[in-house]
């Protein structure tokens, strides 16, 4: 039988303390061990629980346990599940939970692994992309236009923060990722995928940028495109350090796109078809 419980104060369960906690304490709960994250809607948790993470415990508004929400917890009898009204699930200041289902679970490691690009023929690497809804909306892109795997520089927000993984609709829990080793760009990063045999596209605004259709981007069996943070770009080491400074066509004016925007073009225009082409 499900071990569920109403309750009436968020006191009456761990919640108090998850939801009272920054994203960074979460991030270091069980430290040394690794910590927890917060999934948030039914459609993040079921992508969570497909991606291999367990849960430790659930809290739902009683009006919204849907059917789907049933089935999900019909996969984990033995995990607490808190019941609450509206009320009692926004008591805590500065929280506003918007799909009434949340699920902490345990975090895998996210350290960078050589695996992650061997079968690859397309990555994303983000250079300090910092804001959690732009890096959530390239995660949802990455899934949707053939991107294969995303590297992220310890700048890069986490994928596991709660906006970013709903924003990203779960898909930080489909698109294999991974931070890179420490350091303050992704030059290093970019040196090691051309060794691996990658074709490396630095997405900037320079006077000798390519356009997004040139054809040796279209022909290269692997490609990374590299994208950096809000505002500032990429930086110039590793601008340099790419084989193609790449920039999306613009008109009426318009120098620029937002990242996560500018990653939708580029996945798009250079996703990895069916027959070899692009």
């Amino acid at each position: 039988m499900q071990n569920r419980k109403q309750i009436t104060a968020l006191s009456e369960s761990p919640w108090q303390d998850y939801l009272a906690c920054s994203e960074t304490q979460l991030y270091h709960y069980f430290e040394p061990e690794q910590g927890i994250f917060l999934a948030e809607s039914p459609n993040v948790i079921e992508r969570a629980v497909s991606g291999g993470y367990q849960p430790l415990s659930f809290l739902i508004d009683i009006t919204q346990l849907s059917a789907q929400t049933e089935q999900i917890l019909s996969q984990f009898p033995d995990v607490p599940v808190y019941l609450a009204e509206p009320a009692v699930m926004n008591s805590v200041s500065g929280v506003h939970l918007t799909r009434g289902v949340l699920c902490a679970m345990r975090r895998h490691p996210a350290a960078y692994s050589p695996d992650l690009t061997a079968n690859a023929h397309r990555i994303a690497v983000l250079e300090n992309v910092m804001n959690p809804t732009n890096l959530g909306a390239i995660f949802r892109s990455a899934a949707a236009l053939g991107m294969d795997a995303v590297l992220l520089t310890s700048g890069c927000t986490d994928p596991l923060y709660r906006r970013s993984a709903r924003v990203s609709m779960g898909t930080v829990f489909q698109v294999p990722w991974g931070y890179l080793p420490d350091a303050p760009d992704a030059a290093q990063a970019v040196t090691m995928l051309r060794e691996r045999g990658f074709v490396t596209a630095a997405m900037a605004l320079r006077d000798d940028s390519v356009s997004i259709a040139d054809p040796r981007l279209g022909s290269a069996e692997k490609l990374a495109v590299v994208l950096g943070t809000e505002g500032e770009g990429l930086s110039d080491a590793t601008i340099s350090a790419c084989d193609h400074t790449v920039r999306i066509p613009m008109s009426h004016g318009v120098d620029s796109l937002n990242v996560a925007a500018a990653s939708a073009v580029a996945f798009w225009a250079l996703q990895k078809q069916p027959d070899g082409s692009c």
